[in-house]
């Protein structure tokens, strides 16, 4: 068996990179460890951290094709976040302009949670502990 010790990375894809850099940074709060421009492939990778530890890797290409999601396509499905106050985190949300769907109650752990979408239609779900 694999000795996995976590999850390292998530890489994501974006069609506009201000955009995305924006959405990630600012709304979500999260911290950007390096960024890079890479000339040969105008592409830039953007590091980004949650309480110091690395959790997305977020790029620009020119022009990339769309992501499938509906209906639900194989592949990574959605990027979930643990939050103390689902309430407060989808106020929040809401209060900056970012669509927000009713929050649900998971029937197995009977836990809050909701998604909303980035800024490329990726499936965010905010769950509450």
């Amino acid at each position: 068996m694999l000795a996995l010790n976590k999850v390292y990375h998530t890489a994501i894809i974006c069609s506009d990179y201000k955009k995305s850099k924006s959405f990630y940074t600012q709304i979500l709060g999260l911290k950007v460890i390096q960024e890079i421009y890479r000339e040969e492939r105008d592409s830039y990778k953007l590091d980004l951290a949650l309480n110091g530890n690395y959790i997305i890797e977020l790029f620009s290409f020119p022009n990339p094709p769309q992501r499938p999601s509906r209906p639900e396509a194989c592949g990574l499905r959605h990027l979930a976040f643990e939050v103390n106050d689902i309430e407060q985190t989808r106020d929040f949300l809401v209060k900056n302009n970012i669509s927000a769907e009713t929050i649900r109650i998971d029937e197995y752990t009977e836990k809050r949670f909701f998604f909303i979408a980035d800024p490329d239609g990726l499936p965010i779900e905010f769950y509450e502990f």
